[in-house]
Order: structure tokens, then C-alpha cells, then sequence
């Protein structure tokens, strides 16, 4: 009996095919990934890892380019400042997606999408299933000022209507995405609202819908670790019950979250965060790289 071949390793070599700031601390990245690209919809997310034993990180997929998928982000800790600096030519060692449950991007009639922050890193794949699915797109993107507007020119491209808000006016609308959504709303019949950045951005602008009884989504971004709802640290109450945000959302229903649940959960490890973050730049600054 001849003996069996050995088994050979296969390993996924996810290659960073493009890189760009798009504003301070936010990046861009393409990344090879084409299990993931072929099977991604919107609201979907990928958990990266930077190297072994790193962090697990969920973001979310942005866009899709054939075997590529496009993440953005912000460094704020530790592991998306290691991720910043990766460059093109790199490669991520472990990318797990894609990951939680699509939008439901079906035909609903005119649907509005609001981006805050980085939070509107989400809406270009939204936007393009919703004008796929023959719906009105009407996009509000919102940022403190206009060196923070993100994918100005690509959501204008995708999106029936583009409205822009920046909080000290110095672009477009001079307030915030909440009051440009009011406005939104009294002027037509809106069907659908998704909302999606900062989680207080996403509970006072969902009060907005909440009256006329409009069916809002919001993506929620608890801490999360493995991804696969095995863990529960990503849970969330929603309706009263405890959801898991990997595997139950990341979206959901926006007047049925427990907003205040949320927004304790995401500060309790702020401390040992920042201690990281902290050891990081100490760790560069010791080889003499950049942080």
C-alpha cells in the first residue's frame, strides 16, 4: 500500500493592494481577499488580526473591487495604529469573513442613509444593493468639519441625492446629520433610514424616525473578539433581550436598542486601551519608527 502524500498546508495571503489616508488618522486599504469579496454584501464585516497572539478587530467591509475588498478606519488603538502602518505590498496575516448578517438592501421604496464619521465607511456597498434593488437613495454624510468628510465623490456617484452636514459649517449644512434628517423627513415619505457612526450620534439622530414610526437600522459596535457569537462580549440588549452584535447584527431595529447598555459597555476597557496604546508608541519610539 503506497503511503498516503502528506498533507499540504494552505495558508491565505491576504496582500494590501492599495493604501491612502483620506483624512487625519483615517485610512484606506484594499486588500486581496477573494472568498471574502465573492460572498461580501453589505453590512458585513471582516475580524483582522495583525500578527500572532494581536487583537481581534472587527471592520467593516466598505467595498468590493473583484478579488478585493476595502476596509477604512481609524487609529485610535493600539492594533489599527499597527494596521495604519502596514503598506502597500504587505500582507495581513489573518482576515475571518465575511461576518454577520446582510442589510436588508430589498426593494422598500426611498431609503435614506446617514453616515457619521467613520461610520460612513459602511454605506457605499449599502447605497449600491439599495440602487440595485431599484430604490430612491438619499445619503446625509456628517463629520465636525470638511477635512473629515469621507467618500464625498464616490456616495454622490452611487446615491440618488448626496446632503452633506459638517458641524461648524464649513462645508454644506451647518449642524449636524440629525437635523438635516428631520428636514429630509418633512419634506417627503421616507420608507427605510439606516444610520450608522458613533454610537451617540446613532441614538439622538434614530429619534428622529422614532415618532413617524419609520424603520430605522443602526450597526452596532460593541467590543467584539472572536466574531462567531462564541465569546459574548459583543453583546447587546435590542427589545429587551440579550443579542449577540457578530451574529445577530450588526444591525438592528434602532428604537429597540438599549442605548445607555451600549454606550457603558463600549468604556470598560478604556483604561487598559489607552495602557496599550501608551506601551505602543514607547515600543517605536525605542527602534526609532514611526507610531
Amino acid at each position: 500500500m503506497l503511503a498516503s502524500e502528506p498533507l499540504k498546508e494552505c495558508v491565505e495571503v491576504y496582500r494590501i493592494t492599495g493604501r491612502k489616508v483620506l483624512a487625519e488618522k483615517v485610512y484606506e486599504i484594499w486588500v486581496e481577499a477573494p472568498h471574502i469579496a465573492r460572498h461580501a454584501r453589505g453590512g458585513q464585516f471582516v475580524i483582522v488580526r495583525t500578527g500572532e497572539g494581536g487583537e481581534r478587530i472587527p471592520l467593516t467591509i466598505s467595498a468590493v473591487r473583484g478579488g478585493e475588498i476595502r476596509i477604512i478606519f481609524m487609529a485610535v488603538g493600539k492594533t489599527t495604529h499597527l494596521l495604519a502602518s502596514l503598506r502597500e505590498g504587505a500582507s495581513i496575516p489573518d482576515i475571518a469573513g465575511p461576518l454577520g448578517r446582510p442589510s436588508d438592501t430589498r426593494t422598500h421604496g426611498t431609503c435614506v442613509l446617514v453616515g457619521g464619521g467613520v461610520g460612513t465607511a459602511s454605506l457605499p456597498l449599502i447605497a449600491d444593493e439599495l440602487v440595485r434593488a431599484k430604490n430612491r437613495v438619499i445619503t446625509i454624510i456628517g463629520a465636525r468639519n470638511a477635512s473629515l468628510l469621507l467618500l464625498e465623490e464616490e456616495l454622490a456617484g452611487i446615491s440618488d441625492e448626496l446632503i452633506i452636514a459638517t458641524d461648524d459649517g464649513s462645508r454644506g449644512f451647518h449642524g449636524f446629520a440629525a437635523d438635516v434628517l428631520k428636514i429630509v423627513l418633512a419634506r417627503e415619505k421616507v420608507d427605510c433610514v439606516w444610520i450608522i457612526g458613533p454610537a451617540i450620534m446613532m441614538k439622538i439622530t434614530s429619534n428622529a424616525t422614532r415618532d413617524p414610526g419609520i424603520r430605522t437600522y443602526v450597526s452596532l459596535n460593541p467590543i467584539m473578539v472572536d466574531g462567531t457569537g462564541m465569546c459574548g462580549s459583543c453583546r447587546v440588549k435590542v427589545g429587551g433581550e440579550t443579542r449577540f452584535a457578530c451574529v445577530d447584527g450588526p444591525e438592528f431595529d434602532a428604537h429597540q436598542v438599549d442605548w445607555d447598555m451600549l454606550l457603558q459597555r463600549q468604556r470598560m476597557y478604556i483604561d487598559e486601551e489607552r495602557e496599550a496604546l501608551e506601551h505602543y508608541h514607547h515600543e517605536c519610539s525605542c527602534r526609532g519608527g514611526a507610531a
